[in-house]
């Protein structure tokens, strides 16, 4: 019985007989590679040599790119690249963008969880929680100049009116030496105060927040028990106000930058009310004994004002070279040596007609005091400069405000008090 394929016909069993020739697979409209290498518009060089020839040093394409660059019009799009080594890995590196993994857009949906628990649900929310907003803030961002565009506004005193003002001035504290402790004491803390409120209001003119009404608290009680306690009552006055101070702003209706608001407040307390309470210190009965405190702070008040008289008149006349140009380009090295000399006539010739200064003393006094007196006025115009104003204040005419009169004698009070304690003065 015969079997037959797929097509009907017999199978013979017999297996065909294929000749070298038809040993090929034939498509339709192709050519043979040996016809395209024998064409003339194929490079041979491009195709790889059989794999039983010689090597030709060759280096495959997606290796050595560059070199085809200059004829591939794709060579401009970066070509794959093995790394193998670590230099291999950073060769590239500039062509790959990571901002490009970035957007700015918002998910529209942000993941949910059937929990209560709120933590939970804030950290599958891709949308990040809002940071509280913050009245003012005075420090900025570190630049080049953290002054610029804060420079000191410019502005004319009449030194006839500066010099009446003086006058007047020096008649009225005279009087209120002769009165006695209580009415000094009372001009002290008045002065003070009025200092004080000064400096808050150029802080509150830049958008600050201190509190005012505590920090001029602050100044009039440790006046007040310093005079009565001595200089225990700076310590305990001081823990008061950081209490009280956090009391404040945390009880605040509106957010508010509490290192701002608090570290303002806590500076003008040191600055005015610390520094001016030596003043109170000294008229003490417990000081000095004698009634001594009374003349040993008018000769301070005197050492001061001649140091300031002579910076003055003595600056304007010979002033050349400044001081600090970045501070106070008004203030010159001949006003300071000026000052100094003034000061010493004043602590050689007027002090010791006062009990108990003597000549020895007050030589000692006004050294001292020419050199802490420019660092008190350098110190307030640093301030003001940064505030970007001329003068804190305007209450005296030439002069501009109390703080601006005071502002040397803060940095003389302490230095005078302690030097007549080291050279028992008194």
């Amino acid at each position: 019985m015969r079997s037959e394929d797929a097509f009907g016909d017999d199978v013979t069993g017999e297996v065909p007989v294929v000749s070298p020739s038809d040993s090929r697979v034939t498509i339709s409209g192709a050519e043979l590679a040996s016809d395209i290498v024998d064409a003339p518009s194929v490079d041979p060089e491009t195709l790889l040599p059989h794999w039983t020839e010689a090597p030709t040093g060759q280096v495959p394409i997606v290796v050595a790119r560059e070199a085809a660059e200059g004829d591939d019009p794709w060579a401009a799009i970066p070509a794959p690249a093995w790394r193998e080594g670590e230099a291999d890995w950073v060769a590239h590196e500039e062509q790959f963008d990571a901002s490009m993994l970035s957007t700015d857009a918002k998910p529209e949906t942000s993941w949910n969880i059937a929990t209560p628990d709120v933590e939970a649900e804030a950290i599958l929310d891709e949308t990040p929680r809002p940071e509280p907003q913050r009245e003012f803030r005075t420090r900025r961002a570190r630049s080049a100049d953290p002054l610029a565009g804060r420079a000191a506004r410019k502005s004319a005193r009449s030194v006839s009116t500066a010099t009446l003002t003086g006058l007047i001035l020096g008649a009225i504290t005279l009087v209120l030496f002769e009165l006695g402790r209580l009415p000094v004491l009372a001009t002290v803390t008045v002065v003070l105060t009025l200092a004080a409120a000064e400096a808050f209001a150029a802080y509150r003119s830049v958008g600050a927040h201190p509190a005012t009404i505590l920090g001029l608290v602050g100044v009039v009680l440790l006046t007040l028990t310093t005079y009565q306690v001595g200089t225990a009552a700076i310590g305990g006055v001081t823990v008061l106000m950081v209490v009280f101070g956090f009391v404040w702003y945390s009880s605040a209706e509106k957010q508010i930058d509490v290192m701002d608001g608090l570290g303002a407040t806590l500076f003008v307390y040191v600055w005015v009310g610390i520094l001016g309470s030596f003043a109170a210190l000294m008229i003490a009965p417990k000081t000095f004994a004698h009634g001594h405190g009374l003349t040993i702070l008018l000769g301070t008040i005197l050492l001061t004002v001649g140091n300031d008289t002579g910076a003055l008149f003595i600056g304007r006349a010979t002033g050349k070279r400044p001081l600090s140009p970045g501070l106070s380009p008004n203030k010159t090295v001949e006003g300071v040596v000026g000052g100094g000399l003034v000061s010493l006539l004043t602590g050689a010739l007027i002090l010791p007609l006062m009990s108990p200064w003597s000549f020895l003393h007050g030589i000692i006094a006004a050294v001292a005091v020419a050199i802490v007196v420019p660092m008190g006025d350098l110190f307030e115009s640093m301030v003001k400069r940064t505030l970007g104003v001329k003068d804190i204040g305007h209450l005296l005419p030439g002069h501009g405000g109390v703080l601006d009169r005071v502002d040397g004698l803060l940095f003389a009070l302490p230095t005078v008090y302690y030097l007549a304690l080291l050279i028992k003065l008194g």
